[in-house]
């Protein structure tokens, strides 16, 4: 497109807004009607540990989105010469799950609890036992059971509970909604995109049996598919977003989704035996199913894409966290020696080591757990480097068993999946900050899966591509097209895309494979570390 047709579409908002709120950065994407970027914004946050809990400040969320938001509104003057006024339609995605509650007046009641809080081991055991489905303890109906539980007082003056996109979403819009993905990170769905009313029942006899003065369903979001009306931007939500008082309101937005859904959107990857790796903070896995599982199981979750089809999840709270400690080591290391080197090329130049070092890692064991991990059964992080006299402890290896650590726990939960309920995946999708660095992440990855792994030009700005993607299918369903989100997708949106395919190499699987059993007979290692303190 030529400058003058961006440009135009810029001032006539023929473009859609997808904003993320990640773990660590807040990013903002803009694309015009050929679903291309034109302008980015971005602010790095980062979670707090308080009083035990992880947590993000709400007051940081409005000045993160604001940051974001203005950076992407200079990018638009500086590259396109033009004001950014208004937009077509906006998304707002971010990290799913988590415990956000409100009581009538809108305040906060408890301080956010993240998805990274590992505190609701009884609530998820009685809620999986009372539903008959898997409800793992990062699920917003697991928070609010353990406060149950735990008796706390606030529980009894709850008006609505919500996500972080849920949240973000009612402040700009002034409705309460969520998009099917995310709202399955809440509460069970049904085939038909509700709420399961048989499990709604089973947890509302448990409300009133705790004196409980109200009922599930008058304090969860309202549930809605991809392309459904959400809601528009009010004055306010204008205000929240460009302080500066540029931004018009009326916007609509779609319903805003968690990043597991903007995961499977960003990759293509929301028909059946289709699958994506979301890879940053956490890491995920998202294979769209052609039938029910056959038992319940605690590694995997059952969730659905933004279309309400379901999904199995497998989901490990630990991935690239600990990475980034060791890349910050060696900044720290060159800095001291008066030749600093700026962060980019430093991952590039670590992250391409690892290439180089021993399938196995060399004999190295490390662990990236700087939180509790449910699929290991590790109720508190504790990263760890572990080597034996005679392992091989060079660079290269120590990034190859880095890189592997970040993988492994995935990857045994990934083993129930495709070998108790011989779910088939014929290839993944990566996204995320692991796959920054083109070809390492892909090549670890397909020697963690023995599957080819493929990755898009995208693949580190997935997430907030895939919600301005959302935002897109608004407006295409807004004026009258038909198509499916997966034909959309597929037919309108992903032709000709720009795909790189690492195959998996033996060599790397068998190395990989002597890394998983070094690493599931160390793990008394780490329960022997949490219990000492």
């Amino acid at each position: 497109m030529t400058d003058d047709v961006v440009r135009a579409a810029i001032l006539e908002g023929r473009t859609a807004l997808g904003i993320e709120l990640g773990s660590t950065r807040i990013k903002a994407v803009l694309i015009d009607e050929h679903h291309a970027q034109i302008a980015a914004g971005s602010h790095d946050w980062e979670n707090r540990y308080d009083d035990g809990l992880w947590t993000y400040r709400l007051e940081d969320v409005w000045t993160g989105l604001a940051a974001a938001y203005r950076m992407l509104a200079e990018d638009v003057e500086l590259s396109h010469g033009v004001p950014l006024v208004t937009v077509g339609a906006i998304g707002i995605s971010a990290m799913m799950h988590g415990y956000l509650a409100f009581d009538r007046g809108g305040r906060l009641l408890v301080p956010f609890r993240t998805w990274r809080n590992t505190t609701t081991s009884r609530a998820a055991a009685d809620l999986t036992e009372l539903f008959g489905f898997n409800v793992p303890l990062r699920w917003s109906v697991a928070h609010l059971h353990q406060a149950i539980l735990d008796g706390e007082p606030h529980v009894r003056d709850v008006d609505h509970l919500t996500t972080l996109a849920g949240y973000v979403h009612w402040r700009l819009t002034g409705e309460q909604v969520l998009g099917a993905g995310d709202a399955s990170g809440m509460f069970p769905l049904d085939g038909s995109g509700r709420y399961d009313s048989s499990m709604v029942e089973g947890f509302d006899a448990r409300l009133a049996t705790a004196g409980i003065p109200w009922r599930l369903l008058d304090v969860l979001p309202a549930v809605r598919l991809a392309g459904e009306e959400a809601g528009r931007l009010t004055e306010e939500g204008a205000r929240l977003l460009d302080p500066r008082g540029q931004l018009r309101a009326a916007v609509p937005l779609c319903p805003p989704e968690g990043d597991a859904g903007t995961g499977m959107v960003a990759t293509n990857s929301v028909a059946e035996r289709t699958g994506n790796v979301s890879a940053g903070t956490s890491v995920f896995a998202m294979i769209v199913l052609e039938q029910a599982l056959t038992a319940v199981h605690p590694e995997i979750d059952v969730v659905t894409t933004p279309t309400a089809r379901p999904v199995a999840m497998v989901h490990s709270n630990n991935c690239t966290s600990d990475l980034d400690a060791w890349v910050r080591l060696f900044e720290e290391v060159a800095a001291a020696l008066g030749r600093p080197v700026d962060r980019s090329t430093l991952y590039q130049t670590l992250f391409t080591s690892a290439l180089a070092g021993e399938a196995d890692g060399g004999g190295l064991l490390a662990y990236n757990n700087l939180a509790g991990e449910p699929i290991t059964d590790l109720v508190e992080g504790r990263p760890m480097l572990i080597r034996t006299p005679d392992a091989r402890f060079t660079l290269p290896n120590l990034m190859r068993s880095h890189l592997y650590a970040a993988l492994a726990a995935l990857r045994i939960g990934m083993d129930v999946l495709l070998e108790q309920e011989r779910v088939q995946v014929d290839r993944l999708f990566g996204h995320g900050g692991f796959f920054k660095v083109p070809q390492v992440g892909q090549r670890m990855m397909a020697a963690a899966m023995d599957v080819p792994v493929s990755v898009m030009r995208t693949a580190g700005e997935g997430g907030a591509w895939g919600i301005a993607l959302l935002a897109a299918y608004r407006l295409y369903r807004a004026g009258g097209g038909e198509r499916s989100l997966e034909s959309w997708l597929d037919q309108l949106v992903f032709p000709g895309a720009s795909v790189t395919t690492a195959q998996s190499d033996p060599g790397d699987v068998a190395g990989f494979e002597t890394f998983l059993g070094r690493y599931r007979r160390g793990l008394a290692v780490q329960r022997a570390a949490i219990e000492v303190g």
